[in-house]
């Protein structure tokens, strides 16, 4: 069931968003050659804390991190650890929080130093899929807008998009309905209506869009070992198109 919050609730949400936005826009510092992911994570929760903020990913599902930090092959679900980041490694920082009654969710890719030009490009395409798919969040669209804009963004460049996992609505729990493909036909699915909140985040592969668990039940890698780049906002449909809430300003 979808459900549709009120302008207060928005509101509520909007600054767990926040949190959120300000602790990956203070990780863009933090990510540079020679660091672990698990100096990463220990960052983020204690920039959470000082907010009075729950980290979201703690202790979900048994999952036992305040970040997910999926490192060149991974695609999502990377686990902080003593790993250190190299020159020419990307990182995709997933973080989310729990405040005031609802959740926020959030993700960026970054270089570390300097990557090759095929990494820069699928950032880049990544992000702007991002962008081509909240464009399309607007009251009385569907569902399937979405998600077709989001993969003919990716398509045209020749990536490929995950199809295992998608995004996902989201408000007083981590994860509501409606499920969100980052693959689809325009014009199928959930009629958009004002007050939904949907996490929009497409995964996207330099190969195919086969992926693959590692044996620790959480690390998703590309099946074929080819890079992957991942970018995800939430945002609000209001009667005035898109608010992406998980932005500083």
């Amino acid at each position: 069931m979808v459900i549709l919050k009120l302008p207060n609730e928005i509101e509520k949400a909007r600054g767990s968003n926040r949190i959120v936005a300000e602790v990956l826009s203070k990780l863009r510092d933090k990510v540079k050659p020679g660091v672990t992911t698990r100096e990463l994570d220990k960052f983020a929760e204690e920039i959470a804390e000082k907010r009075g903020a729950k980290p979201a990913f703690k202790g979900y599902r048994g999952y036992p991190y305040s970040l997910c930090t999926s490192v060149n092959e991974q695609v999502v679900h990377g686990m902080p650890s003593e790993r250190v980041l190299v020159e020419g490694d990307i990182i995709g920082i997933d973080f989310g929080v729990y405040h005031n009654g609802f959740f926020g969710d959030a993700t960026i890719t970054l270089p570390v130093g300097k990557v090759n030009e095929k990494a820069l490009r699928l950032m880049q395409v990544t992000e702007q899929s991002l962008y081509a798919g909240i464009e399309q969040a607007r009251v009385g669209n569907r569902l399937g807008d979405i998600s077709a804009s989001v993969q003919g963004k990716v398509e045209a460049a020749g990536f490929s998009v995950v199809r295992d996992f998608v995004g996902h609505g989201i408000g007083k729990n981590l994860h509501e309905d409606p499920q969100i493909p980052n693959f689809g036909k325009k014009g199928r699915g959930v009629e958009l209506k004002t007050g939904m909140i949907l996490a929009i985040e497409p995964m996207v592969n330099e190969g195919g869009y086969r992926v693959k668990v590692l044996p620790d039940g959480w690390t998703v890698i590309t099946e074929d070992g080819s890079l992957s780049a991942h970018f995800e906002h939430s945002v609000a449909i209001t009667d005035n198109g898109p608010e992406i809430l998980s932005k500083l300003n």
